[in-house]
């Protein structure tokens, strides 16, 4: 069964892209814990982080890599935090979380709700960084 992430990959669902290749996708949460909260998902819908075999599994660290690099460039924060959760959408799929401390990382935070022109701002500073 097609993931809500698999529709996006497909185009069936719209979303606010940061960055693709043949691989990967990123592209913002639309319900933030913080402000420039983006998603990495493999474009091959695999539901298990650890069951990624090893080109995948090296890929999508290094295309995340580039992705937090641009992230902390165009949102203000300390670091970019990374979480691999995997309960809420059965595919595969890595937070990258712009962080002033532990506690922005919580995912019992209240999310954000943010207009689709804040979130359009936001992914074009993203993929200005790149």
């Amino acid at each position: 069964m097609a993931t809500i992430f698999s529709k996006i990959v497909s185009g069936e669902i719209p979303c606010y892209k940061i960055a693709e290749t043949n691989d990967f996708l990123a592209f913002l949460d639309i319900n933030p814990v913080k402000k420039g909260h983006v998603l990495v998902i493999p474009k091959r819908e695999i539901d298990y982080y650890f069951d990624l075999d090893d080109e995948l599994f090296i890929g999508i660290n290094l295309f995340t890599k580039i992705v937090s690099e641009a992230i902390k460039k165009a949102i203000p924060c300390k670091k970019v935090g990374v979480a691999v959760v995997g309960l809420e959408v059965p595919h595969a799929h890595i937070h990258l979380i712009p962080i002033e401390n532990v506690s922005d990382m919580n995912f019992a935070n209240e999310r954000l709700k943010l207009s689709g022109e804040e979130l359009d701002m936001i992914a074009q500073k993203i993929r200005e960084k790149l």
